[in-house]
């Protein structure tokens, strides 16, 4: 071989064989040596390789070295300062972006006469500079390998240029035989390589070709490489879709080629390693033929039907390569080089069925993973829960999502219009487990709420109480109460939850309510029991009352049936901790939830029952009793709804008020993460840490959120209370949700539209640049078309119908809104905004009492307050309990940079 190349070829090609690609004495000089990729593959390959890279260039860093387990590299700032300094190499590594790749190519050739070979792994070099590449290296007698490739290897020399063929142990992929493989994938290079030896094949030379428009070092090179070489007794071809190097190749040994990449002639442009547009002549399809008719085969191979013959065989999946390349061999009468190490099997080190009843075919068997993944995986099987990764959450919510089209907020992936479908316990629990609850559990997150209502003897009644007759608004009503539950209050309940985990996590327990669960399987221990059990100087009143609540309903899951199981009487803390772990072991299995959030869920339960009970004046809480009602009726036989109607109105609903309750709370759940609640409880969150709930107190995390509301925020649902209590002053309405009520509504809309209109008349007349607003009437989204709606009013509307029920006051926006148009005081009808409907659907419930004089114009205001509160707390939980587990430190704080001084 001399500088005019090998024979043959109308081109110069200077390789003759295989073994010449990668050899010992080969040196390397690589450009852009502290590039990103090199820094971390370089060093590999000058340690596998036993030093081959001689010395790197990288621009300014003239005098720095990288630091390898084969000695230091060092590094000049090109490659003349290199050669003056005495350095010599033969071979070019090409790391630099794509603009470079052409010059860098230049100035190693034209610097060094020595240089007989270039690697560029580069990917997306311009095809004018590949042009002018080519015309270089073949004027100056190079061969070169790429671009946009993994660079060249050879197991028998033992030696690796350019890229990560072999990954970070090349020792480990790259086993000695008599297999070449040239693949137009760098990865798969790899790929096969681990391949063949499941069936006890070797590698000789591995050349990743790469796949760019110009492939330099391509098929027919590498075929004629492969007939020189002595030791490869046949080989590998991975080939895709672009170009025709492989159109009337002669192969002189045995190949299975895998050609790839069918479905890449159905797209419109080039992608990945497709080179060229996939079409007609260099598609997969063709290909395929032109191997098909080299070997002589009128099929692809494939376990079912082994199509080959001793030319070799087509396969279009790399898993069928090793089985391919047996039979090959089988035909031509030589055996593998080794015995084979492992199979292609599906061998899965990790599974998780979601609790889905799979077919056996897909319900696969773990298998044993290698050392040291076993040690990482055994580990992992510690793990409870899923892992949620620590971003900034500034203007961001991983639990809620507004739809800017619809104006919908969506919690957890539902809608507040689904929501507002599901009991008040339903959405209590899926704020924090994400998802919706079995009735089993929702009967225990009942009487986990409701047994912490009653707080009789409570600190938290007596600061509540205390807040009360100071005069404040209910949000601070309940914020006192919330400050009284602090770590010290549920330090035991939170400890007991992490214990059930701890115990029935390493049991494998499946399915909390399974009755055939051994509990002697679970060790206890004395700390355990003083976690769970009562002592003689306390009460364990109310728990039994919890735990004969939970019988009652047919809810015994397997943590109450251990906690009744213990030798003594449980304490409120354990039942707590116990049905908490309850509702949140489904979604912690399926990792729809962290441990963190499962661990603090008692605290979130009791903070529920203190909230609610606070809504409650002092006086109403007796033993045993609340507001009248014996504590064992509380927790079987009175929803949460209902309880939320007698602290409104002192008495009991009938169902279809109970109902409306529910509806309202799915409706006020979440307002988007932007609402002034959810940036009150994050922000609280965040200015402590998203570490640990010793750090990050949840009840000030609510109470954050209850501050963050006000008369405008969260009272404001009384302003169309007030709208519509003017409106029917001098009405006589006995029943609002009957429709049969003889008032002519329309008669009533039009009077005030017209009063309404010489208003804004008057207004613009005195130079009021806005005109008075209707509360409930009107949204700037929900605007422009002839007749306007809000989709949550429609919401509303249609399950009242659906239900046959009917609100006067809803009814009465409906007239007003289209009595506004007619008169010519809107441009438009109007719609009903969300707000105007929980007016409505509020005012009907309360309208007897108000009528009866039981509730004053003030206590309107203030069940119009709570009632929203209660809805949001749900909300605010769900936004707490995401950034504690997603947020940073003071990630919600706004940058100077985009403060503003007022003037």
């Amino acid at each position: 071989m001399d500088k005019k190349g090998v024979a043959g070829f109308p081109y110069y090609v200077g390789i003759e064989s295989l073994a010449q690609v990668a050899t010992a004495g080969d040196t390397v000089c690589v450009l852009n040596i502290l590039g990103t990729e090199s820094r971390q593959v370089t060093p590999v390959s000058h340690a596998y390789s036993r030093g081959n890279v001689v010395f790197g260039t990288s621009p300014g860093h003239k005098g720095e070295v990288l630091v390898t387990k084969a000695g230091n590299v060092p590094i000049f700032d090109s490659v003349r300062e290199g050669l003056d300094a005495g350095h010599h190499f033969n071979t070019g590594v090409v790391y630099l972006p794509p603009s470079g790749v052409r010059d860098g190519v230049a100035e190693l050739i034209r610097v060094n006469p020595d240089l007989r070979k270039i690697v560029i792994l580069t990917e997306k070099v311009s095809i004018h500079d590949a042009r002018e590449i080519r015309a270089f290296a073949q004027g100056n007698g190079i061969d070169v390998f790429g671009a946009n490739c993994l660079g060249v290897a050879d197991s028998w020399n033992q030696i690796r240029i350019g890229g990560a063929l072999g990954g970070d142990h090349p020792e480990e992929s790259l086993i000695k035989g008599s297999v070449a493989i040239y693949s137009n994938s760098g990865n798969f290079t790899t790929t096969i390589a681990q391949y063949l030896a499941t069936r006890g094949w070797g590698t000789t030379t591995l050349i990743s070709s790469g796949k760019d428009v110009y492939i330099h070092f391509a098929a027919r090179e590498f075929a004629n490489a492969l007939a020189n070489d002595n030791r490869s007794r046949a080989a590998v071809m991975y080939i895709e879709p672009g170009g025709y190097y492989e159109q009337d190749l002669d192969l002189p040994k045995p190949v299975v080629a895998c050609v790839v990449g069918r479905w890449k002639s159905k797209l419109t442009r080039a992608v990945g390693h497709a080179g060229a547009m996939g079409g007609d002549g260099d598609n997969a399809e063709s290909k395929e033929r032109w191997f098909m008719d080299a070997f002589g085969v009128d099929a692809i191979f494939t376990p079912e039907a082994p199509v080959a013959s001793a030319k070799g065989a087509v396969v279009i999946n790399i898993a069928h390569i090793p089985l391919a390349l047996n039979k090959v061999a089988e035909l031509n009468g030589f055996a593998p080089d080794f015995p084979p190490t492992g199979n292609l099997a599906l061998k899965p080190w990790l599974g998780n069925n979601q609790d889905l009843d799979l077919p056996p075919d897909l319900d696969l068997d773990l298998a044993e993973a290698m050392h040291p993944y076993d040690l990482q995986i055994a580990h992992l099987r510690q793990q409870v829960g899923a892992v949620v990764p620590r971003q900034s959450m500034r203007d961001s919510s991983g639990a809620t999502r507004m739809d800017p089209a619809t104006q919908i907020t969506s919690v957890h992936g539902y809608s507040v219009l689904d929501l507002a479908r599901m009991p008040f316990e339903v959405n209590l629990a899926l704020s924090l487990v994400h998802e919706t609850v079995p009735d089993q559990d929702r009967a225990l997150l009942h009487i986990a709420v409701a047994g912490e209502a009653n707080l009789v003897g409570d600190p938290a009644l007596a600061a509540a109480d205390a807040t009360r007759e100071a005069g404040n608004a209910p949000n601070l009503v309940m914020a006192a109460a919330a400050c009284m539950v602090g770590p010290r209050r549920v330090e035991r309940s939170l400890q007991a939850a992490d214990r059930l985990i701890d115990l029935f996590g390493s049991a494998g327990l499946q399915d909390p309510y399974d009755d055939s669960f051994d509990l002697g399987q679970i060790p206890v221990d004395d700390q355990t029991r003083a976690l769970f059990l009562a002592t003689d100087q306390e009460d364990s009143t109310r728990a039994q009352a919890m735990l004969a609540a939970a019988d009652a309903s047919g809810s015994r899951s397997v943590f109450l049936t251990f906690v009744q199981s213990l030798d003594g009487q449980a304490h409120q803390d354990g039942v707590l901790a116990a049905v908490a772990t309850t509702i949140a072991w489904g979604p912690l299995r399926r990792k729809r939830i962290s441990r963190l959030t499962a661990a603090t869920l008692p605290w979130y339960l009791r903070l529920y029952g203190v909230m609610i009970g606070a809504t409650f004046s002092g006086p109403r809480h007796r033993p045993g009793l609340l507001a009248d009602i014996p504590e064992a009726e509380l927790l079987e036989r009175t929803t949460l709804a209902e309880l939320a109607f007698l602290a409104l109105t002192g008495k009991k609903p009938i169902a279809a008020d109970a109902r409306s309750l529910d509806m309202l709370f799915g409706l006020l759940v979440s307002n988007g993460p932007g609402a002034i609640s959810a940036q009150g409880a994050k922000g609280a969150v965040s200015a402590d840490g998203p570490q640990t709930p010793e750090r990050v107190q949840i009840n000030k995390a609510m109470v954050g959120f209850l501050t963050h509301t006000g008369f405008a925020h969260g009272g404001n649902g009384f302003e169309g209370m007030a709208f519509l209590l003017d409106r029917f002053a001098a009405v006589d309405v006995v029943d609002p949700t009957n429709p049969d009520h003889g008032v002519d509504l329309r008669a009533m809309a039009t009077d005030y539209a017209r009063e309404y209109k010489q208003q804004k008349a008057h207004a613009k007349e005195l130079g009021a640049n806005d005109p008075p607003a209707l509360p409930g009437v009107h949204h700037p989204v929900f605007k422009g078309k002839p007749v306007n709606y809000d989709p949550r009013e429609q919401f509303v509307a249609s399950t009242m119908a659906e239900r046959g029920e009917y609100n006067i006051f809803h009814d009465y926006y409906r007239e007003l809104v289209q009595a506004l148009f007619d008169v010519g005081a809107s441009p438009y009808v109007f719609c009903i905004n969300v707000d105007g409907m929980i007016a409505a659907l509020l005012l009907a419930l309360l309208w007897p009492d108000y009528q009866s004089g039981r509730i004053t114009e003030a206590e309107l205001e203030t069940a119009a307050f709570t009632v929203f509160l209660l809805g949001r707390m749900m909300g605010a939980a769900a936004e707490i309990d995401d950034h504690l587990n997603r947020g940073r430190n003071m990630d919600t704080r706004t940058p100077a940079s985009r403060c503003k001084f007022v003037t």
